[in-house]
């Protein structure tokens, strides 16, 4: 008789975190009913103020920022929560209407970080990780803080997606596995500061550039986007220094670089390139170029699971955020370019410059450094955050994001006044 020990069944028990945001979600509803002011846009809380859209909204970004190991559930969650409520008690939400003008972000959004985590196991494998550290000074924080720079240079003229997602493999064999939170953020921050000045680096510039709006004007963010890297590029450096130095290994050793992985991975930067100028979706560019690349080297598929789960968070939050009821933004000023920096750490940048755009009177260059790198703060205010959480699961700790990526709220804020101060508000 065999008397190995059987193991338990999997628990098929909620987790706590969706219960408690159950418990909340029911509490806010029963609020809204006995003490909320009904109308034809649904509920509202404190004398018709406030949309209970927006509790179920905060509800949910809360529970994403405390209970980070159930990330999916309650962003999956919150999106099914804040649907139900529209369809129940909105009477003008048509469903369909929503969904087909948000289709296209959708699925590029889909298609990048899926795709892109493809391209950063190509990237992987391809050996120029492992040359990179040769080209890295080896002394104090300079080797993290190069680092930086290179992700922010790359971010200019790729998706910021890109960005982030190499520079995390870089990081990840120059320390050898040990790269801390705070050097994580910084790579988020690098590569959305490198992308907020360039029209091909971020989706939200492409969209300015899409609706008229001057490639220059929305250069001048660099000033801000430089003293931002300067900012928090020398602390992070230090920081990950002290976490884990870079290794330094025999120079005279020769590195085996594949060609064909790597020439894929140029081909499918190419092609993001290529469909977001012309078509204004670089989704299709990576796809057709990992499609082609296939013939010369398998595609690392067991990548898209986990990629495919990041991808639905994130959209699970972009798609709450565009069924907030968010008519118009208060009066164009730097004052409200300021405020919505922060506001995009939180909530969506993509509605916040589809707003921006249609009401106008924005210093663009600005305005793009804001709703960029202010989403840096928080690990879920990217898709770059996201991303990187991928192959670094302790980055969605939001309480470490916080206190060891603290340097990146206090280079937002040094940016955005030296940007105002040299180069002034620009209409």
């Amino acid at each position: 008789m065999d008397h190995r020990e059987i193991p338990p069944a999997p628990s098929r028990r909620l987790p706590v975190s969706v219960i408690a945001y159950g418990a909340a979600v029911i509490a806010a509803i029963g609020l809204s009913a006995g003490f909320g002011a009904p109308g034809p846009e649904g509920f509202a809380l404190f004398e018709g103020k406030v949309p209970l859209e927006f509790v179920l909204f905060v509800l949910t970004l809360l529970g994403v920022a405390l209970f980070h190991h159930h990330t999916l559930a309650l962003a999956l969650t919150g999106l099914g929560s804040v649907l139900a409520y529209k369809l129940l008690f909105v009477a003008s939400f048509h469903p369909g209407e929503h969904f087909v003008h948000e289709w296209r972000i959708v699925v590029n959004l889909l298609g990048l970080l899926v795709g892109f985590a493809i391209l950063a196991r190509y990237f992987e494998e391809s050996g120029i990780p492992r040359w990179i550290p040769r080209i890295l000074p080896n002394r104090g924080p300079w080797g993290g803080f190069v680092l930086l720079c290179y992700v922010w240079v790359l971010s200019s003229f790729l998706d910021n997606i890109a960005g982030a997602m190499i520079g995390g493999v870089i990081a990840r064999t120059v320390f050898r596995g040990r790269v801390s939170v705070g050097f994580l953020a910084a790579i988020v921050a690098a590569s959305n500061a490198g992308g907020a000045w360039s029209v091909v680096g971020d989706t939200t510039t492409t969209m300015m550039w899409i609706k008229k709006v001057p490639a220059l004007d929305v250069f001048r963010g660099i000033v801000a986007s430089v003293v931002a890297l300067l900012c928090f590029g020398i602390f992070a450096g230090a920081a990950q220094q002290k976490h884990s130095p870079i290794v330094v290994e025999d120079r005279s050793e020769k590195v085996s670089i594949d060609g064909g992985r790597l020439f894929i991975v140029a081909l499918i930067l190419a092609g993001a390139i290529a469909t977001n100028l012309l078509l204004g979706f670089p989704a299709a560019g990576v796809w057709a170029a990992i499609l082609l690349g296939a013939f010369l080297r398998r595609p690392a598929w067991q990548e898209v699971p986990g990629a495919a789960k990041g991808a639905v968070f994130l959209l699970s939050l972009v798609m709450c955020a565009s069924m907030m009821p968010v008519k118009a933004l208060p009066g164009a000023s730097w004052e409200t370019a300021f405020g919505l920096g922060f506001v995009s750490a939180i909530f969506d940048n993509i509605p916040l410059t589809t707003l921006a755009l249609q009401q106008g009177g924005y210093d663009w260059g600005l305005l793009a450094f804001a709703v960029g790198f202010g989403g840096s703060m928080i690990w879920f205010g990217s898709s770059a955050g996201v991303a990187i959480s991928k192959d670094f699961p302790e980055a969605r700790d939001t309480g470490r994001w916080l206190r060891e990526g603290w340097f990146i709220a206090v280079a937002y804020v040094v940016g955005f006044f030296v940007q105002l101060a040299v180069v002034g508000w620009k209409v």
